[in-house]
């Protein structure tokens, strides 16, 4: 299966909620109008394919609609705006709203669509950081299997060292991958074990450690001092590092998601998203919030369990699966 089929069909919830809000906004327009028939075959043809015109009343609807999907209000309004260039006063279907959304959808996305940058720093540190169950072990240990797949040697370094489960499942995945992982003893300073990692990974020559780290938010000034000494250890060691700090979010968090890209930027200095859970919401909207706001480079998404099922963002395919729609445009009349 391809990940555009499994993205769309796994986004169901925020697709179907958009299709749904759209077909009964068009509908709703042409029920009255339906009882006026049109003269002659185009009135036959156009009763076949319900159209509304995009006025002012139906940009206002589409905007709430996209608000739904928490696109969030100011991309929403500038989502629809840019819809209504050179198309208002048009009556267009459903099909036609869609691939028009999708490709405005897709504009905004384009310029943060990023793979995760490789550098030729070894090893290239990459720190990991999100709240507690946004996704940051089982992002961690994709990636590591992946990036070891194409032939780069990789370590983990299970940095939250408050939470046993996590440990146990970047080790699995170690297993799995075929990755060594460096662990701690339960509740052991994570800067140490930072700091010992990098050490090791050097030694060994190699490419790319992987630090997860604790999300304990509801403690802020706790967190913000053990990742300001995890940054200090290793700068000791290597005063380019980290070269990467991913931050994971849950896409069933919705708009709480724009809060933490705040609050971990001003933790950790966040250089890319990796967006986890698509697969279970009705919030996908989120993803172009964050790109439109934030401009951050989104290096890839999750829509399940398994090892493929996080790849690197796309947003035409992203920008589709969400409103439902399909790959090949749609002409325009």
């Amino acid at each position: 299966m391809s990940f555009f089929k499994k993205l769309k069909d796994r986004m169901f919830k925020s697709s179907s909620k958009l299709e749904e809000g759209l077909d009964a906004l068009v509908e709703d327009s042409t029920a009255e109008e339906s009882r006026k028939p049109e003269p002659g075959l185009l009135g036959r043809v156009m009763g076949s394919a319900p159209r509304r015109v995009l006025d002012d009343d139906m940009l206002e609807q589409l905007e709430d609609l996209l608000i739904s999907a928490d696109m969030g209000v100011e991309t929403a309004g500038r989502v629809t705006a840019n819809l209504a260039e050179g198309r208002f006063g048009r009556k267009m279907s459903v099909p036609e709203i869609k691939s028009a959304l999708a490709e405005e959808i897709a504009r905004i996305m384009e310029p943060v669509a990023k793979p995760l940058p490789l550098y030729s720093a070894r090893p290239q540190v990459v720190l990991v950081v999100g709240v507690n169950g946004a996704g940051k072990t089982t992002t961690i240990g994709k990636l590591a299997s992946q990036f070891r797949t194409a032939g780069k040697s990789v370590m983990i370094a299970a940095g939250d060292t408050f939470r046993a489960a996590a440990v146990e499942q970047l080790q699995v995945w170690g297993e799995r991958a075929g990755v060594p992982v460096m662990t701690a003893p339960e509740g052991s300073d994570p800067a140490s074990l930072a700091h010992d990692a990098l050490n090791r990974a050097r030694a060994e020559g190699i490419d790319l450690l992987m630090i997860d780290t604790a999300g304990r938010l509801q403690n802020r000034a706790d967190l913000m001092e053990e990742l300001a000494k995890i940054l200090r250890v290793l700068r000791k060691v290597e005063p380019d590092a980290p070269h990467n700090t991913l931050l994971v979010l849950d896409a069933t968090t919705g708009q709480n998601a724009l809060n933490q890209v705040e609050i971990f930027r001003k933790l950790a200095d966040v250089s890319g998203l990796v967006m986890t859970k698509l697969d279970g919401t009705a919030r996908g909207g989120v993803l172009v919030a964050l790109a439109d706001r934030f401009g951050l480079p989104i290096h890839a998404i999750g829509v399940g369990e398994q090892i493929d099922d996080l790849q690197a963002f796309d947003p035409e395919e992203f920008a589709q699966a969400l409103v439902g729609g399909e790959l090949t445009a749609i002409p325009e009349d």
